[in-house]
C-alpha cells in the first residue's frame, strides 16, 4: 500500500486543495472545504467486466479515418416520454444521470420503465432500499419481468463481481451518492467517493457497451449533489421536477450527447406509478366556465413539442411606495422589459402598479414566444377586460415595441387548431411563406404592440 494521502475538497463545487482554505477560489463559497483521507493501493486489478465484453484490453492509437461510423444502437422503451428526452431511446454504452427532489418519483419511474423492457436483462442496484421494499413497489406497479435482477450493495468491486455473473444489458444505480469505492478511504457521498465511483461506472459502460443509469440526489439549492465533474463525465443529464403536492411531474433534459437538450417529458403520478401525459396542452389550459381578465393562452415550443400554456397576470394599484414585481415560471428581467415597453410605447403607467405573473401548471418557460401572451394578459388585467376565450398568441416582443417572428410557427398554429382555438395572433414577419389556406384557424398577423392593443380592446 502507498502511504496515506489527505486532500481538501470543496463540498459545493468539488475543487481540490492541498491545504484548508476559508474561501473556495473556484466558486467563492465560504467554509466549504473538508478534509478527506485518500488511500490508494499500488495498482488496481484488471477490470472485472473485460472477460464478457468481448473487447481487447489493450489500448492503441488509431487514425480517425479508420474508425467505422455507424448509427448508434438504441434500446427503445415502452415509455414514449422517456424515449423523447433521451433523444429516441437508450443508447448502448451511454451513462445517464437523473436528479430530482427526494420523494418525487425517480426510483418509481425507472423501476417502471425497466420492468416494462422485455428480453433486456436488467440489473437494478440499490444502496438505499432493501429487496423487500423494491418488491413492494414492483407489486404496486403490477408488472412482471423475469429478466429483472436486484442487488442491494454499495461496494463498487462487489457490484462488478455480480455484474460479471449476471451479465446485464442495462444497469440502474440508485443512487450514486450511496456507492463506495474501496480505493478511496472516505465516507459515501463525499466528493472523492462520488467522483471515483462514477469514474469506475463510466469505464464499465464504455468498455462493455452497457448503458448505465445513475440516480442522483440534489442539494437544498436545487443543484445536483456532488462535484460538478459528475455532470461532465456522463453523456446525459436529466432533471426530474415538479411539486410533490401536485400530480404532474416534468422530466427535463439538461445535457444530451445523443439528442436535443430542450426536450420535455410530462408524467402524472398515480397509485399504479407514472402515467405518460400524451397531450399536456389540455392539462396546462384550465377549463373555465366564465371569462376572466388577465388570462392569455401562449403557443410555445419545448424542444420539438408544441405546448399551449395559460399565462395569468394581475395588475393592482400599489399600496406602498415601491411597486412589486412577482412572477412564477417566467423570467423576472423579461417581465421588467415588457413593462418598460408598455410604459414607453403604449403610455401605460405600470410604474404605480403591482404586477403578478403566473405560468399555470408549474412550468418554467424560457421560450421568448410567450412575450405576446404575457403582454396581452397584462393589458387585459390593466383594463380589467377579459380576452376572447378562443384566441391564442405566439410572438416575441422587441424593445421598440415590434412583434418579432418566432421559429416553427406552423407547428404552433397546428397545435392551437387541434385544441379548438379560432384565432392565433402572430408576427406579420412570420407570414412569409406560411400557407394560411391549409389551416382552418384564422391567423392574425400584427407588427406593433399598438396594433395589438387596438385589435384586442
Amino acid at each position: 500500500m502507498s502511504k496515506t494521502k489527505t486532500a481538501f475538497f470543496c463540498n459545493n463545487c468539488g475543487q481540490e486543495s492541498a491545504k484548508w482554505v476559508g474561501k473556495c477560489p473556484s466558486c467563492n463559497e465560504w467554509n466549504t472545504f473538508v478534509e478527506e483521507v485518500i488511500v490508494r493501493g499500488n495498482e488496481k486489478p484488471e477490470s472485472e467486466w473485460k472477460e464478457y465484453s468481448g473487447l481487447s484490453g489493450g489500448l492503441k492509437t488509431i487514425s480517425l479515418q479508420d474508425v467505422t461510423s455507424s448509427e448508434e444502437k438504441r434500446i427503445v422503451t415502452e415509455d414514449a416520454e422517456l424515449n423523447r428526452v433521451l433523444g429516441g431511446g437508450i443508447v448502448l454504452g451511454s451513462i445517464v444521470l437523473i436528479a430530482g427532489e427526494p420523494g418525487i418519483g425517480k426510483s418509481t419511474l425507472f423501476l417502471q420503465a425497466t420492468l416494462q423492457l422485455k428480453n433486456i436483462r436488467t440489473l437494478y442496484i440499490s444502496g438505499e432500499e432493501s429487496e423487500q421494499q423494491i418488491k413492494m413497489r414492483a407489486d404496486r406497479l403490477q408488472i412482471r419481468n423475469d429478466d429483472f435482477f436486484l442487488l442491494t450493495e454499495t461496494n463498487t468491486q462487489t457490484i462488478f463481481k455480480e455484474i460479471k455473473k449476471v451479465k446485464p444489458q442495462l444497469v440502474i444505480v440508485d443512487s450514486i451518492q450511496t456507492l463506495q469505492s474501496p480505493y478511496i478511504e472516505s465516507s459515501p457521498g463525499s466528493v472523492s467517493q462520488i467522483r471515483e465511483s462514477a469514474a469506475e461506472l463510466q469505464r464499465f459502460a464504455k468498455e462493455s457497451n452497457t448503458p448505465v443509469f445513475l440516480i442522483g440526489h440534489i442539494t437544498k439549492d436545487g443543484n445536483i449533489a456532488g462535484p460538478k465533474i459528475l455532470e461532465h463525465m456522463v453523456d446525459t443529464v436529466l432533471q426530474f421536477e415538479g411539486d410533490r403536492h401536485y400530480a404532474y411531474r416534468i422530466l427535463r433534459t439538461l445535457k444530451n450527447r445523443f439528442g436535443s437538450t430542450s426536450e420535455l417529458g410530462i408524467y402524472e403520478m398515480s397509485s399504479e406509478g407514472m402515467k405518460e401525459v400524451k397531450n399536456p396542452s389540455e392539462i396546462l389550459i384550465t377549463q373555465k366556465e366564465e371569462q376572466l381578465s388577465g388570462v392569455a393562452i401562449a403557443a410555445t415550443m419545448e424542444g420539438i413539442r408544441p405546448l399551449l400554456i395559460e399565462v395569468q397576470a394581475l395588475v393592482t394599484q400599489s399600496v406602498y411606495g415601491t411597486p412589486q414585481r412577482t412572477n412564477t415560471g417566467f423570467d423576472l428581467r423579461r417581465l421588467q422589459l415588457l413593462l418598460a415597453v408598455l410604459e414607453k410605447r403604449g403610455g401605460f403607467h405600470f410604474g404605480v402598479k403591482d404586477v403578478f405573473i403566473n405560468i399555470a401548471g408549474g412550468l418554467k418557460v424560457e421560450d421568448p414566444s410567450i412575450d405576446l401572451a404575457v403582454l396581452s394578459a397584462l393589458l387585459s388585467s390593466y383594463e380589467d377586460t377579459p380576452l376572447p376565450m378562443q384566441i391564442c398568441f405566439s410572438g416575441e416582443v422587441g424593445l421598440s415595441g415590434e412583434i418579432r417572428a418566432v421559429n416553427r410557427i406552423e407547428q404552433r398554429i397546428a397545435e392551437a387548431e387541434k385544441l379548438g382555438f379560432e384565432k392565433i395572433i402572430v408576427s406579420k414577419y412570420n407570414t412569409k411563406g406560411l400557407g394560411k389556406n391549409k389551416f382552418n384557424i384564422e391567423v392574425v398577423p400584427l407588427g406593433k404592440v399598438e396594433e395589438l392593443y387596438r385589435y384586442l380592446f
